[in-house]
Parts: C-alpha cells; sequence; structure tokens
C-alpha cells in the first residue's frame, strides 16, 4: 500500500539506554547509581561520570549500507572506553553524514549495539501547481535531486529557495508544502505542492524629497517600475525587497556621480494598497549639497612607488565636480600603474575627508606595497585543443620576469584574440617560493572548425548561396585553412587559402590565397572575371604594430554591357595582367580586439603594380578607428578612411581598379552610387580618390544580450572622385567634337552625407544588418536608398 504524507519537518529522538547512560536528542544526561544525597547547603558533591569499555560494536537496522562503513564514522572503535559524552557524540556523526533518519546507540554489556534506521532514496522530484515558473527553472533551483539521499533538513532548504524565487518574481503570497510518497526498498518520490499565489505589483514609484532632480529623472535610474497592462516583458514591475535595496545603491550612484557627496536614502517604504493587489513604493532622500574635489594627496610606504610618478596614472584635478566612480578609476590606475611597475599585490585604499564650507572633497591615496615579485610559472589550463606552445606564445611575460601587470592584461587580450576561446582568465596564484608569484591561464575552448551551407537574401545580391569549410586553429596548432564557395546575382567567388602563424618557428605570420571571381555591379557598365592568387607575410614590430607584406598576381577580363564602351581611356576594357607588391602597418591600441570600449587603431595600406603585367599604378589607403564606451551598452565608434590609386609611365587607372563607393561604405546611396557618373547612360565611372568619415553610436534596445541584437544612430560623411583628366575628353576620331570636354561626365569631391539608424542581429542563419538611411547631402545624379537589408553566412 503506497502511503502519502505531509512532512513535519524536526529532529528526531536519539535515546541511548544501558548501563545508566541515556542521551534524548542532541543531549546526554548521567543517570545516578542511587538516589541522591542531600549535600549541605554551602557544600555538594558531584556524581561520578558513568562509563563502559568497548569490546565489540554491533550495527543493525541497515538494509543499503554496509556494517563497518557506518563503524568507520564512529568516533571510537571498539577497545576504548566511552561515556556518555562521547557516545552522543558519535550519534551526532552518524546524523552529518544524513544517511540517517534516526540513529540509537545503547551498551549490551561490553557489547555496543548501534540501532540506525536509513534516510530514503529520493525516487523523483515533482512539481505541482506551478504555472507562472516552468518546472525547469525550478529545477535549477531546488538542491534535491532523484537518486539522492532524502532528508528533512535539505527538504526544508529547497522549500525556501522556491518561495524566494517566487517572491522575487512577484508573488509574494506563494507557499510550498512538500509531501513523499512512499515506495518499495526505502524508495520515496518528493512533491512540492505550491500555491503560487497572485503576483503584487507596483503601483507607484513615489520620491520624497528631490530638488535637483525631478520624479521621472528619478524613475529613469531605479530598475523598479510601475505596472501597466502592455508592459508585456517587464520583470520589474512587480514588488522585491532585494531590488529596493538595490535601487538604492543606483540613487546613490547616480547622486554622488553628479557631485552630491553627502547623499542619502532616508528610508524605502513598500506600503500594500487597500486592494492588496499592489504596493506603493516610496524612496525618501536628502541630496545634500554639490561638492567638488579638493587636493589631491598620494601617500606611498615604497620608496621605489614614488607618489610623484602615480600622480600622473589618474586623471582627477582639483576644481572638478566631485563623481564616486572617477575615485573607483583613480585605484583602478594606479593598481594598474604600481603592477606595470612589478609589484603584483599592491593595497590602495582611498580616504575621503569632506569640508561642508567651501564643499570641497579632499582625496588621500594610501598606497601599500610589499617587495617587488617575480614571475615563478605560467600555467595553462582549460585547453583540450589548442597546444599550449599557442597560447604561450600570445602571452608577453616569461618565466623569470619580474610581474608587470600591463603586460599580463595585454596578454590576456592577445589570447582572446586568436579567437579560439569562449572566455580568458589570467590570475596570479601563490606560489611556494617566497617573492615568486605563479601565472595561471584559464580558457575555455569554443569550436574553430565549421562546415556549413547557407542561403540568403540581401537587397543588393539578392538570392545568395554560400559552401564553406573553415578551421581557424587546424590541429591544435594555431594554422588557418579556408575554402569557400559563394554565388549571388552580383559576384561569384571561388577562393583557398591557408595561414600559418609561426613559419619557420620564428614570430611571423606566413600565408597564400587562391581565388576566382566574377562581378557584375548594377549601376556600372562593366563586368569582370579575374583569377589569381598571392603570398603574404606579417611581422609584430612591437606589441602594439604589425607589418604586413604581400605579391599578389591577378588577371581579369573586363566587358561592358555597352556596344561601344570599349572605347578609348575611360572605358579600357580587355584581358589585363596586374603584378603587384604591397605592404600594410596597423597601430592597434585598443582595450580589446573583440568588443573594444577604449583606444584607436590605424592602418596603412599601399600597393604598386607594374613589377611585371600590363598595368601601373600606386594605391594608397589610410583606415582609423576611435573608441569611447560611456556604458556597456553605448559605444561611441568614430571610423575614417581614405584613398587614392596614381597611374604611372602614362597609364590610366582601369575601370575595375578605380574605387566604387556606397551601400555598405556609405549608407545612404546605393553601391557606386556616388562619385563620377555618366549622365548620358546614368553608369558610375569610379573614381581615383575618395574619403569617408563615419560616426556611430551604440543605444540600449531594452532586450536581453543573448538575444544578439544591437542597434546604433549613425552619420556619414564622404566625398569620391578625381577620375583622369583625359577620360573626360572626347577621344573618337572622326567626330565634330574630337578632342573637346565631354558634358556628359560629371566629376566633383561634393560633400555627400546621411544619417540614420542600423540594426545588427545574430541570427542562427548568420550576421544580418538592416539599415535606414536619410541623405543629409547628394548631388542630383547620385543613387540614393532609404533601406538596406543583408545577410552574410557563417564560415
Amino acid at each position: 500500500m503506497t502511503l502519502t504524507r505531509s512532512l513535519t519537518l524536526g529532529v528526531s529522538v536519539l535515546a541511548l539506554t544501558h548501563l545508566g547512560l541515556m542521551a534524548t536528542g542532541a543531549q546526554a544526561q548521567d543517570v545516578p547509581a542511587a538516589p541522591p544525597v542531600e549535600a549541605a547547603p554551602q557544600q555538594q558533591q558531584a556524581a561520578p561520570a558513568q562509563t563502559a569499555y568497548v569490546g565489540k560494536i554491533v550495527v543493525s537496522g541497515n538494509e543499503r549500507i554496509d556494517s563497518q562503513t557506518i563503524i568507520s564514522y564512529l568516533p571510537f572503535q571498539p577497545g576504548v572506553t566511552v561515556d556518555a559524552q562521547l557516545i552522543d557524540l558519535g550519534v551526532k556523526t552518524l546524523y552529518r553524514t544524513d544517511l540517517f533518519s534516526d540513529v540509537q546507540i545503547a551498551m549490551n554489556g561490553n557489547e555496543m549495539v548501534v540501532t540506525v534506521v536509513e534516510s530514503p532514496i529520493i525516487n523523483q522530484v515533482v512539481f505541482e501547481g506551478n504555472h507562472a515558473m516552468t518546472k525547469d527553472k525550478l529545477r535549477e533551483e531546488v538542491q534535491i535531486r532523484p537518486r539522492g539521499v532524502f532528508t528533512k533538513a535539505k527538504v526544508q532548504e529547497d522549500v525556501q529557495r522556491i518561495i524566494e524565487l517566487y517572491r522575487k518574481g512577484g508573488r509574494i503570497s506563494a507557499t510550498v508544502t512538500p509531501k513523499i510518497v512512499e515506495l518499495p526498498q526505502k524508495r520515496v518520490d518528493l512533491i512540492f505542492e505550491i500555491n503560487e499565489g497572485a503576483k503584487t505589483g507596483v503601483s507607484t514609484v513615489n520620491f520624497i524629497g528631490n530638488h535637483a532632480f525631478s520624479d521621472n529623472d528619478l524613475k529613469s535610474v531605479v530598475v523598479t517600475q510601475k505596472s501597466l497592462w502592455w508592459k508585456f516583458f517587464s520583470s520589474n514591475d512587480n514588488y522585491d525587497p532585494d531590488r529596493m535595496d538595490y535601487d538604492r545603491e543606483q540613487l546613490r550612484k547616480f547622486y554622488t556621480n553628479r557631485g552630491y557627496f553627502d547623499f542619502r536614502v532616508l528610508s524605502a517604504v513598500a506600503e500594500l494598497t487597500p486592494d492588496r493587489k499592489d504596493f506603493a513604493i516610496s524612496y525618501t532622500v536628502d541630496e545634500g549639497q554639490k561638492y567638488n574635489f579638493g587636493r589631491i594627496t598620494i601617500k606611498t610606504d615604497n620608496d621605489k612607488l614614488k607618489a610623484e610618478n602615480l600622480q600622473h596614472a589618474i586623471s582627477i584635478r582639483p576644481g572638478q565636480l566631485y563623481e564616486s566612480d572617477r575615485v573607483e578609476k583613480a585605484v583602478d590606475d594606479l593598481t594598474f600603474a604600481a603592477g606595470a611597475a612589478g609589484y603584483a599585490f599592491v593595497d590602495i585604499r582611498p580616504s575621503e575627508d569632506a569640508d561642508p564650507n567651501d564643499h570641497n572633497v579632499d582625496l588621500t591615496f594610501n598606497v601599500h606595497e610589499g617587495a617587488r615579485v617575480y614571475i615563478d610559472k605560467i600555467n595553462i589550463v582549460g585547453n583540450t585543443q589548442t597546444l599550449d606552445r599557442v597560447i604561450r606564445r600570445q602571452v608577453l611575460v616569461s618565466e623569470g620576469d619580474a610581474y608587470n601587470k600591463a603586460l599580463i592584461e595585454r596578454s590576456k587580450m592577445y589570447v582572446r584574440g586568436l579567437g579560439f576561446f569562449k572566455d580568458v582568465n589570467v590570475t596570479e596564484k601563490p606560489s611556494a617560493t617566497p617573492g615568486k608569484t605563479n601565472i595561471e591561464v584559464a580558457v575555455e575552448e569554443q569550436p574553430t572548425g565549421e562546415l556549413s551551407f547557407g542561403a540568403g537574401f540581401s537587397s543588393v545580391q539578392k538570392f545568395i548561396i554560400d559552401i564553406s569549410i573553415a578551421q581557424s586553429n587546424f590541429r591544435g596548432t594555431g594554422q588557418q585553412v579556408r575554402a569557400r564557395v559563394s554565388t549571388g546575382s552580383i559576384q561569384k567567388n571561388i577562393d583557398f587559402s591557408f595561414t600559418e602563424p609561426r613559419f619557420l618557428g620564428r614570430d611571423i605570420q606566413a600565408g597564400f590565397d587562391l581565388f576566382q571571381s566574377s562581378y557584375h555591379y548594377r549601376g556600372v557598365d562593366y563586368s569582370t572575371d579575374s583569377f589569381g592568387g598571392g603570398v603574404r607575410l606579417g611581422y609584430s614590430l612591437n606589441g602594439f604594430s604589425v607589418l604586413r607584406l604581400r605579391y599578389n598576381l591577378r588577371s581579369d577580363d573586363v566587358t561592358y554591357t555597352s556596344s561601344d564602351a570599349c572605347n578609348g581611356l575611360l572605358y579600357s576594357c580587355g584581358n589585363g595582367l596586374t603584378s603587384s607588391v604591397g605592404y600594410s602597418l596597423s597601430f592597434d591600441l585598443r582595450n580589446d580586439y573583440v568588443q573594444p570600449t577604449r583606444g584607436w587603431m590605424f592602418t596603412l595600406r599601399q600597393d604598386f603594380a607594374g613589377l611585371g603585367g600590363d598595368v601601373k599604378y600606386v594605391s594608397s589607403e589610410l583606415e582609423g578607428h576611435w573608441y569611447h564606451g560611456f556604458r556597456k551598452d553605448m559605444i561611441l565608434h568614430v571610423f575614417g578612411t581614405a584613398g587614392a590609386i596614381v597611374p604611372w609611365q602614362g597609364d590610366a587607372i582601369r575601370i575595375n581598379d578605380r574605387f566604387f563607393k556606397g551601400g555598405d561604405t556609405m549608407r545612404g546611396f546605393e553601391y557606386a552610387g556616388m562619385g563620377p557618373r555618366d549622365t548620358s547612360t546614368g553608369y558610375a565611372l569610379g573614381g581615383q580618390t575618395y574619403a569617408i568619415g563615419t560616426a556611430e553610436l551604440g543605444i540600449p534596445n531594452g532586450l536581453p544580450e543573448q538575444y544578439g541584437l544591437k542597434t546604433a544612430l549613425f552619420i556619414d560623411l564622404g566625398t569620391l572622385g578625381g577620375v583622369d583628366d583625359r577620360l573626360k575628353i572626347n577621344s573618337t576620331p572622326g567626330q565634330s567634337t574630337t578632342g573637346q570636354r565631354l558634358t556628359n561626365i560629371v566629376d566633383d569631391l561634393s560633400l555627400r552625407a546621411s544619417a540614420g539608424i542600423t540594426i545588427r542581429w545574430k541570427s542562427p542563419m548568420g550576421p544580418v544588418q538592416f539599415d535606414l538611411s536619410q541623405v543629409l547631402s547628394k548631388q542630383s545624379y547620385d543613387k540614393t536608398e532609404s533601406f538596406r537589408f543583408s545577410q552574410s553566412t557563417q564560415f
């Protein structure tokens, strides 16, 4: 017969009886052999302690657990003399194993009898009555698991966890009743019966005592929101005491970052409305007065860490508005500066002294540092595929070097920049050798190989089919291999590339590329079929700059849509062989290679064509990026690029070598929608000089980060032009206009501008981008577009 019952959570009774020894619960009492003798008022004689010799220990009541295992848990073994306190300790010791629901120890002569009742084994954990909370969410919260040992204490702990989970979800009246269903072989089903209760919302959020900032200003600071019917996805519009504590801290940070040094939240009160459905939340604040920074002092007890040198590491200056975040940043900057000097375990404690008369806050940074620390060992952990040497060569310090915080932080960025790991942590671990520390580089591998077949659609290419196989960490050596076939309505590509990051065992990156492609863009009057290949070398000049060298050989076959287009310099067509050498020089001072929030990078590229082949030119391009993060989801990215291609030995620049801008490079304009144009046909001619600048500011969209959706406002400014003057003269023989300027060729370097919003989504099918643009400045012959959608598949 199956028995279902509610649990009464309490402590079982423990009894020890024999030879006058008895313990109840967790306490043992001495029982005298004879009635006590009444002592004189001033004197009292203690009863002698009862003891017993243990010659043998016998265990009874156990079914699953071996008797010798139970005896091994006891704090005594046969051959010892025990008293009531020691026996009581044995009872408690067995209880603490959570293997038994009841324990009794008694003496039978010299034989100790240990009687146990084993705790049941949990067969399954069941949740009933849950609607607002999924079973998976509840299973993650509770600690009890099937095949685990059932104890009342663990059940009570899980009951409290479930209630707390519901309370954070705004259901403060939720109740949980645990029940068990007894099964054969000492097994039980554990059932949590849940009464979720009604969700308690927030009727109003009020602020009392605020004068410098309005209620609406402060409502945007706190997380708790008023409950409204249309807030379907909000989880912050219900009453949660923990969230109110968080709001108090948010208010403090808001005010202290705006000069209000002595701001206080006097009270945070939640009152239940008369209908008992919602809470009215009120924050009473004391804003205080605005303060500025006063004297800035650095005190150090280490002669090698001079205060005047550390002073340059912080940006706070006297007279500036007081901001608490700047004090925390100053501590971080000083810690980093001390670490860069080789002092690993610096302790910096700021003290603030506010003067209410002149409203200044004097800051003193107390710097305490021990001896200079050296690196004992560098340990690489967590890499299951990537070889140790691949990671170790990204670390800028070696065993035996002085500890350098700056180099260690940059090493972490270099390891992350490999792209092989989901997470990278570099920490200091104690060393057994005095004056030394160990460095542990802990990585979490992520997939680096991919075989993909993708199909997509874009406003430019229409339907796209992409098949690729790639491995960015081939055999765990860091080698990169890629083969790809892509076809769309405008372009078709086949390419293969290989990169060796450590060529000939040196810090040189080497690789080669093979490709075949064809292009036919809308808005231009030509198509091209190309094939060729190239080799490349890259070398790091220091920790911030890289020099890359390359040689490319490419064969192009240029044809035109118009039958009479292939005439003269304007439409130089036919087969051509381009043999070029080039280099790229990059400087990268970003704080993170994957998601930068600070810093800048700059790249100069030049290619020289004419080392053999049919074309001769010098192509130069500059590119720069600057980042400034105001917060995690609000990062300003300023980007600029400029280029020029110049012929030599009298050659003209072929149309397929000119620059075409628009689309992704200048939003608001079609690809090849800006720049020189033949107005008689409407076709773009491309330019030999361009400059484009972009300012893009990420803005919050209210969606969790795991959705992979980011939004940004942008403004693009640019110009394109500079077609060779000879191309603007009619060179067709036998015409009356031969030698005259062509009026249908328009070419100027006038400014174009656009602004709008861009949305980027890391979809399961690959990155997707939407651009909504408004053109602010253009020429009458430019081709514009207000919306662009594009998708690319991952490879």
